[in-house]
């Protein structure tokens, strides 16, 4: 067997366009490369300037290069007898077919593999598939991305290092691929071929993994783990005061790191943190960028909470930061504390696969797309002999894996607990065990309010919180204390339960009863057909409901940004039509209420009756679709009344697929701060939140007001920090504002506003040859700029990246961003934070418009309409804080290590105009402000960003 790995440069993307490179590496059997061919190609056309900027071939490379049919000779000769590999090879094929029949020669007709395909299944938790990325990763030499030389030499390489791997996979595994994946397919047939291959040699030392229900995995029984002291008789810190303990830390920091310096920034939120643990009381300290922030609460939480024996939970809002604590800062805390602790990451339970749920779904193949489902259900198969957590975020799934994740996720309402066979090896109990003996649990706000709805049953019970990014406390309390329903919060469940006349959970118990012998299962059997016709007549009226909600919306709904329609209820004037709304939700209410009725008890019946282990777990699976529709039945109840003073009731809908599929509602609490105040700081001993953004010009009113701390400070249980940075603003960051630039008129923008900002946003990046970061608060004005800044900056070499436009993925996008540096990167709403581009990847930052919420949407008007009521300014009180705080976070993304320069560009004049404006420049940094026409601001820039380089020099 032979593999004829094959990569082309094309002039574009549809059929019609021609090939302009082609790459070929011939590998044996064991994988050695045994022939080479490449080639330019001669294109009846010109080549497109976007296809040279990112290949680097132009018309001159090739005007001297042989034709499609001289190549294409050599080609057939190479690739006749071989598997063609290719990295995409969808792409590949098609394109070399094309080329064949344009020739004169019959199809390439053999198999294929796909390298992505095989990165997928073999390598689950690679980040990315790209392939410049991946060869990176790998340590595959790669000099020249996108010519097809060398990007079929990488491809090679990496297929090597893909067929390596699986052939040193346990047997197990690649039973289970042949088991998974269908034997027409091209992928299964290699599979299988490595199987055979397998079975053949000694077996591998079985040590390495745990083997159970025929899956290789890397975990075992977590009932066997033991706390982390369990052999100390006294605590380590029995008589060690918290200075002898942090110089001891501060010590082991010198000998571990050469460059290592205090900082005082985070000298002080040691001191501040420990205080607010030992004096049970709470903190609000507000630690910008650079400080050290993780261990400046951390170390001190440590040793409170082994010294008194308690345990802290520290929460963060997003999953990135809680992977940055697993995997850099708890690592990096073992090595540094002179005794054992254990930290544990416990996320909602949804984020942890069910051993048996997934073990099922793979043994019946139940997949709703053959081929996609199959790679996912391979590439997890391949996940379980790597994993310790079970933890979905170490997968790379997809949008189309996501999917299928739902359907193997833990919850709750189906399961067996101690009666499922997989019990000792689940994940999520492992996660919640590891939680009860661990001395830091981190979670995240999503959690900590999932708890509190859940009566304080899922997180161990706890005094002392810590709360990162806690900026984003209140907007998450109102999610989960209030409702949130959409089209499919029923569709999923009664789709489970019925899918097809022969697919389903209730198609599956029916089968099953035939089986059965017992005196009920006739009746059972006969319920289960009454069942059928009563959920789709309740799926009918649901439609209809959804379709009618939609319409109201788009009646009388305000359009947003993002193409959705907002729409909101009031109780004093509820649209016309909602008496027929009612009237159908109470349809929808009299076709589930004894449906679901029949079903419990049916379902409690067969419980009792039988012993059978794959019976009880059916029924338990459709006890959770049971209680999923129960809940979306009362949810609706509740939105439809919409009766609470203090709630706040809309509907969303988007204008993708049929009228209701996008309509989303919601009832959230305008006012959360009683709850917080509730189940937080009256509760807690010490609750400490931080951020790098929690102050207004430097007051930390508006924070307190909103999530329930106002009174607190003069009572004494609270106390405010705000640390100084440890950057130099002063000589790292200038904010230039130009002042003569047209006022921004509507949400999008006039068409002369965009124009002059494309042309300044092509001058600055030209200036700074790319390496520049745009924020919208608009997509809409984002795709407008978009086409007219690629079109300035058409003949420079600088690629344009647009958020929605070149990809949805923040990741994706800002990683493009780093790795191609003559670039600029356009972004909206979830890249004002969290995005971290240290070093010279970003040198400039521009600031459309200052990150204002739309007064209209339902939830901001309604926080304005309580403070009319108390006579306060809604615009002060509520949306210049908002913004400013956002617009901290924006300005944070320049600045990131003590050695970054830049310059930051406001193209909103309001901050120098208004009276409102001071607030936004006074809460930031301390960084050089300028304000000046526009002609100036580039000799400005170029002037201040070779200073710094002058300044580099002499030092």
């Amino acid at each position: 067997m032979k593999f004829a790995v094959l990569d082309l440069e094309t002039t574009g993307h549809q059929p019609d366009d021609d090939i302009i490179q082609v790459g070929i590496v011939v590998l044996d059997e064991e994988l050695a490369v045994i022939d080479t061919y490449s080639s330019f190609v001669r294109p009846n056309g010109g080549i497109p300037p976007f296809i040279t900027r990112l290949t680097g071939i132009d018309d001159r490379t090739v005007e001297n290069a042989p034709e499609l049919d001289e190549v294409m000779m050599a080609v057939v000769r190479l690739i006749g007898d071989t598997v063609l590999v290719a990295h995409n090879v969808g792409f590949d094929a098609s394109f070399l077919n094309t080329a064949l029949d344009r020739c004169g020669y019959g199809p390439f007709v053999g198999r294929r593999l796909d390298t992505i395909e095989l990165l997928r299944i073999l390598y689950p938790s690679l980040g990315t598939y790209q392939l410049g990325s991946v060869t990176e990763l790998f340590g595959i030499r790669h000099d020249r991305q996108h010519q097809a030389d060398s990007d079929a030499m990488a491809t090679a390489e990496l297929f090597a290092a893909c067929v390596r791997k699986m052939r040193e996979l346990p047997l197990l595994t690649l039973q289970r691929f042949a088991g998974i994946i269908p034997e027409y397919d091209d992928l299964g047939w290699f599979v299988r071929q490595v199987l055979d291959w397998k079975q053949t040699q000694t077996s591998v030392d079985p040590d390495a993994y745990a083997y159970y229900n025929q899956f290789a995995l890397k975990a075992g029984d977590w009932t066997d783990e033991l706390p982390p002291r369990a052999e100390m008789e006294e605590s380590p810190l029995e008589n060690v005061s918290y200075e002898q303990y942090l110089s001891g830390v501060k010590s082991r920091f010198r000998d571990l790191f050469d460059r290592y310096e205090e900082r005082e920034a985070q000298d002080q939120m040691f001191r501040e943190v420990h205080e607010a643990l030992e004096n049970d009381s709470h903190l609000l300290i507000e630690a910008g960028t650079g400080t050290g922030k993780s261990l400046g609460y951390l170390i001190p939480a440590l040793y409170y909470g082994i010294r008194q024996e308690k345990k802290i939970v520290v929460s963060t809002h997003t999953i990135n930061l809680q992977e940055q604590l697993r995997q850099r800062d708890i690592p990096l805390l073992q090595e540094l504390l002179p005794f054992p602790f254990k930290a544990a990451i416990f996320k909602g339970r949804g984020n942890y696969l069910c051993l048996r749920k997934f073990e099922a779904k793979v043994n019946s193949r139940d997949f709703a797309s053959p081929i996609d489902d199959a790679l996912t259900a391979s590439q997890m198969v391949t996940w379980l002999g790597e994993t310790e957590t079970g933890d979905q975020e170490e997968l790379n799934l997809g949008s189309k894996g996501a999917e299928f994740w739902s359907t193997v996720a833990s919850d709750a309402d189906s399961c067996l607990n101690r009666a499922c066979p997989w019990f000792r090896r689940c994940f999520y109990h492992r996660a919640k065990h590891e939680a009860g003996l661990a001395d830091v649990i981190i979670t995240n706000h999503s959690m900590l309010f999932t708890d509190i709805r859940a009566e304080h049953r899922l997180l161990p019970a706890y005094d002392h919180l810590i709360v990162d990014e806690a900026h984003h406390l209140e907007e998450v309390a109102g999610k989960h204390l209030g409702l949130q329903l959409s089209y499919y919060s029923l569709v999923q469940p009664l789709t489970r339960l019925v899918k097809d006349a022969r697919q389903g959970l209730l198609m599956a118990l029916r089968v099953k009863l035939t089986g059965e012998d017992d005196e009920f299962a006739q009746a059972w059997r006969e319920t289960i057909d009454e069942l059928i016709p009563a959920l789709a007549e309740a799926r009918e009226h649901w439609d209809k409901l959804f379709e009618l909600l939609h319409g109201v919306a788009g009646k009388g709904g305000d359009s947003q940004d993002n193409a959705q329609t907002v729409y909101r209820l009031r109780r004093d004037r509820m649209p016309g039509d909602w008496e027929t709304i009612a009237g159908v939700e109470a349809n929808v209410y009299a076709a589930l209420q004894p449906a679901v009725r029949k079903l419990d008890k049916t379902l409690s019946e067969i419980k009792e009756r039988s012993d059978d282990h794959a019976m009880q777990a059916l029924v338990t699976d459709l006890n959770g679709c049971v209680k999923d529709i129960s809940r979306a039945r009362d949810d609706l109840r509740t939105f439809i009344k919409a009766d609470k003073a203090d709630t706040v009731y809309w509907i969303e809908t988007g204008t993708s697929g049929r009228p209701g599929r996008s309509v989303h509602l919601f009832a959230v609490p305008a006012d959360v701060s009683g709850e917080l105040r509730e189940y937080f700081f009256n509760r807690k001993k010490s609750v400490v939140l931080t951020s790098a953004t929690l102050s207004v010009q430097k007051s930390f009113q508006y924070v307190c007001e909103q999530i329930g701390l106002s009174g607190q400070e003069e009572q004494g249980r609270l106390k405010t920090v705000q640390l100084p940075s440890p950057f130099n603003y002063r000589e790292q960051a200038l904010v230039i504002i130009p002042r003569n630039f047209p006022v921004l008129k509507g949400a999008n923008g006039d068409e002369r506003f965009v124009s002059m900002l494309a042309s300044s946003l092509a001058e600055a990046a030209r200036e700074t040859n790319g390496r520049m970061l745009v924020l919208f608060t608009s997509y809409r004005m984002l795709r407008h700029t978009y086409d007219k800044l690629k079109e300035e900056l058409s003949d420079s070499g600088i690629q344009v990246l647009g958020q929605g436009v070149d990809g949805g993925n923040r990741s994706k996008l800002t990683r493009r961003f780093v790795q191609q540096p003559a670039s600029v990167l356009l972004g909206t709403s979830s890249f004002w934070e969290g995005v971290d581009i240290p070093g010279e990847a970003l040198t400039c930052l521009a600031i459309v418009r200052l990150p204002f919420q739309p007064p209209n949407h339902p939830l901001i008007e309604a926080k304005s309409e309580m403070l009319q009521e108390q006579k306060q300014n809604p615009f002060m009180k509520l949306s210049v804080p908002q913004a400013v705080i956002r617009f901290k976070q924006g300005f944070g993304r320049l600045v990131r290590t003590a050695q970054d320069r830049g310059v930051v560009l406001i193209y909103d004049t309001r901050v120098i105009e208004t009276y409102y404006g001071k607030h936004f420049l006074y809460s930031l940094p301390g960084p050089k402000i300028e304000h000046m026409h526009l002609d100036k601001m580039i000799p400005r820039m170029r002037e201040w960003l070779a200073g710094g380089h002058r300044k580099e020099a002499e030092a």
